[in-house]
């Protein structure tokens, strides 16, 4: 298992601790000052220890590279540390830190987005010691709409409109949310302690009433900043390519076909096409950036499909009379084509709405 904590512990009592931390079911690196290298020889929990001068270095050198960072040390020490790297909440990582006796643990950082809420409390039994959460959600006992989202695997589109939701739900206040496909499972569950109004239509959603917009569509979130809006991963791109295609007209085509027909890239769930695209190196880099999975189906499997816009052409190449379609239906469970084939010189491109 790749590990993805940084661990680092200042004092002898702190590098106790992070061996109990380590012998958990946390997969850690363990950063000790240099000053700790004879105490840690013969302790196999310290064993690949790596040794550093000055914290702000170490931690500058690694924030970016552990979604997890765990410090033994006091707040002020770790704040001073991490300050300089911070960019934003949905893209910090989850910072914890302890005393060296473990009494407290404390989530410092990315509490619901990062997941240091969580894993605050994985730790705390650990140590034997208590969770400390601060975020006000969590205290009053709320729900976050943030950590819903990524609960359900939904992409948040402007951030800056949780606080709106978020602060609605701690002051008692009726929420909207328009969910047509229920993707946050809220149509039957009540969300505890909270109230909210289900809006069935996009024409009776209140402008000035803060609330959660579910969809696919490409959405303007400046002129309702109080709109939450949230993208599923509900769509898939089936994509057909001439022989030796870039990466950079595939995420064109795809990029501009979406733009035209008002789909929210952050819906895009994968990416399909033939087997024999297998090792086409400008669509395997165009799922890389794109950050999703390339799914591939053989032509007995496309050849079943039947598709609007069926093509000799690539019957002739490649032995189906589809790709982009056939593909993205398949994938899709064939429930629905929103956009059918459209080319760019090297490149057809399909979207169907995942079932």
């Amino acid at each position: 298992m790749e590990k993805d904590t940084a661990i680092y512990a200042l004092t002898p009592r702190g590098v106790r601790l992070a061996e109990k931390i380590l012998a958990g079911p946390v997969e850690g690196v363990l950063f000790l000052p240099e000053r700790l290298k004879d105490l840690s020889r013969g302790r196999s929990g310290t064993r690949g220890a790596i040794f550093f001068t000055r914290l702000p270095e170490v931690v500058a050198e690694n924030f970016s590279r552990y979604p997890n960072h765990i410090f033994i040390a006091a707040a002020g020490i770790v704040v001073r540390a991490v300050s300089p790297h911070l960019t934003s909440k949905d893209r910090d990582p989850a910072v914890i830190v302890l005393d060296q006796e473990g009494k407290y643990v404390i989530s410092l950082l990315s509490g619901h987005l990062g997941g240091a809420n969580d894993l605050a409390r994985k730790i705390a039994p650990l140590t034997g010691g208590e969770p400390v959460i601060t975020t006000a959600t969590d205290t009053a006992g709320i729900p976050s709409m943030d950590l819903l989202a990524k609960e359900k695997g939904l992409i948040i589109f402007n951030l800056e409109a949780v606080k709106s939701v978020n602060m609605a739900l701690l002051m008692g206040e009726t929420i909207q949310i328009y969910d047509p496909e229920d993707h946050l499972g809220l149509k039957t569950v009540n969300l505890a302690g909270c109230a909210v109004e289900q809006v069935l239509r996009e024409g009776r959603w209140r402008r000035k009433t803060p609330g959660v917009w579910v969809t696919w569509k490409n959405e303007r979130a400046e002129t309702l900043p109080k709109r939450l809006i949230l993208h599923p991963r509900s769509l898939v791109a089936g994509v057909g390519c001439n022989r030796g295609t870039g990466s950079r007209e595939i995420l064109d085509h795809i990029t501009r076909t979406f733009r035209a027909n008002g789909l929210a890239l952050g819906s895009l769930k994968c990416l399909t096409t033939i087997e024999a695209k297998r090792d086409e190196e400008g669509l395997l880099t165009a799922a890389r950036e794109l950050g999703v999975r390339l799914f591939f189906f053989s032509p007995p499997e496309i050849n079943a499909v039947h598709v609007p816009h069926p093509s000799d052409v690539v019957k002739n190449h490649m032995g189906v009379s589809s790709v982009c379609e056939a593909t993205a239906l398949l994938k899709s469970h064939g429930t629905r084509l929103l956009v059918p084939k459209t080319k760019s010189p090297n490149v057809t491109l399909a979207v169907a709405l995942a079932g």
